[in-house]
């Protein structure tokens, strides 16, 4: 039997390995945090598990804003890097890092000065509206430096250090676990501080996080913000900046508020529904970490080649990417389906809790397929080219116009069972597959985007 492509070739295998490995721990250690928070949150009560996992929306709309200057930094940077011009990929540094700053400045803010009325958009109980605030008053702090890390984090995705990033982001998640542990329960004296103490985790490991990528910038090979362009205004490549991040700013904020609006919709369910939710959410972002790796490691390996001006291989690459999208999507769906028990065994929930759970996850492991397929071709081979502006008119139709409609007729007006309204939140991404796979085919992403 003849050998898929991919596997085939070693330079091109040997590369995606090189890119992806990494990148998919960054992105398991990341959500690991999560998992950890409700494991630990859920030992000592599952309203204090559902009221933290409904808080950190806030950060996770945050993150979509940050997406958006990010991704646009990874896909100029990579195809900057694939000719080898280290200074404008600096200049995009800088630019990105004056726009992340401000962006986490405004999260903090209102984290700080109004978390009561940011808990009331997602829940209507007391109870968790009073715990998610006060998690919010002291999260808040490490939402003002998210955006900072994530910038130099990016940079050295795209010039040739993912391995370090990896490194740095999963030290941070460790220490952000070990502090979890110690402060939520009291370990080794320390106060037990609950949930005021996996906010406190969360703030000190964001803070050596940044140090760790601020002091690995400053050495020699790596890219580290000049002072001349990062206290300049006007950017040479703003323009092209622009072109990129606004079409995913918008994607970034339907998907962002969509996704929120779906945990906002079941929260408002009950208690046992929010937290199910929870918990099937946290399994969801950890399984998708093998499709995150891939997309940042296809984008960048597609982008190389297509800002070096080898557009045939850059082609040939995003052909290679779309199989091994399908590929990841079914081995993804069989491995949540495996779960399903193991988790039974372990996670604390009552009962009606416990069979809303088994419900999510069978029909969030048939959704996976449609997220593994979509996240890599729309953020990682698509955006490679900048063909950004696919995305955002995907989620306007199949999101805001199908899924969340269904969602919110089915919660507030036809008062269908819980698991027939988290059914509507997973029909976007299966659905639009077939859309998907007829903008690839036309090759607009085919694109060299340097100077």
């Amino acid at each position: 039997m003849k050998l898929p492509d991919w596997i085939r070739d070693t330079r091109f295998r040997q590369k995606l390995n090189q890119l992806m490995i990494p990148l998919c721990l960054q992105s398991l250690m990341l959500s690991s945090v999560a998992a950890c928070d409700a494991i630990m949150l859920g030992r000592l009560s599952q309203n204090a598990m559902a009221a933290v996992s409904l808080a950190t929306q806030i950060q996770f709309v945050q993150n979509m804003i940050l997406s958006a200057i990010t991704g646009a930094l990874q896909i100029l940077g990579a195809q900057y890097w694939g000719r080898n011009d280290r200074e404008t990929i600096n200049d995009l540094f800088c630019l990105s890092l004056r726009l992340s700053g401000l962006v986490s400045s405004v999260f903090c803010l209102l984290c700080l000065l109004l978390p009561q009325p940011l808990m009331a958009i997602f829940t209507n109980d007391p109870e968790l509206m009073r715990i998610g605030a006060g998690y919010l008053r002291i999260a808040g702090w490490s939402y003002l430096l998210t955006g900072v890390t994530e910038c130099y984090l990016t940079t050295m995705k795209v010039t040739g250090h993912a391995a370090r990033s990896s490194w740095i982001s999963s030290g941070a998640v460790v220490m952000n676990i070990v502090f979890n542990a110690v402060l939520i329960f009291g370990l080794f004296g320390a106060p037990a501080m609950g949930v005021r103490g996996a906010a406190l985790a969360t703030l000190l490991s964001r803070v050596i996080e940044l140090g760790w990528a601020v002091v690995s910038s400053c050495q020699k090979s790596f890219i580290r913000p000049e002072l001349r362009l990062l206290l300049r205004l006007r950017s040479r490549v703003a323009g092209d900046f622009r072109t990129c991040a606004l079409p995913l700013a918008g994607a970034g904020l339907f998907w962002g508020v969509g996704f929120t609006s779906y945990t906002a919709i079941i929260g408002h369910l009950g208690a046992d529904a929010a937290a199910a939710n929870a918990v099937a959410a946290v399994i969801r972002d950890l399984t998708c970490c093998l499709c995150n790796g891939l997309a940042g490691a296809g984008g960048i390996m597609v982008g190389n080649e297509l800002g070096a001006g080898r557009l045939d291989l850059g082609k040939e690459y995003g052909i290679r990417m779309a199989k091994i999208a399908f590929a990841c999507g079914f081995s993804v769906t069989a491995l949540v389906l495996i779960l399903i028990a193991p988790l039974l065994r372990f996670i604390i929930l009552t009962d009606r809790a416990r069979s809303l759970f088994i419900g999510m996850m069978i029909i969030m492991a048939f959704y996976m397929i449609g997220r593994c397929v979509n996240t890599i071709i729309i953020n990682g081979v698509f955006a490679a080219g900048g063909d950004t502006l696919f995305d955002m008119y995907s989620l306007a139709v199949c999101m805001w116009g199908i899924a969340i409609p269904l969602a919110l007729l089915g919660a507030f007006v036809f008062h269908w069972p819980v698991l027939m309204v988290y059914a509507c939140t997973c029909v976007d991404e299966v659905g639009k597959i077939p859309w998907v796979m007829i903008h690839f085919r036309k090759y607009k992403w085919v694109k060299n985007l340097t100077r």
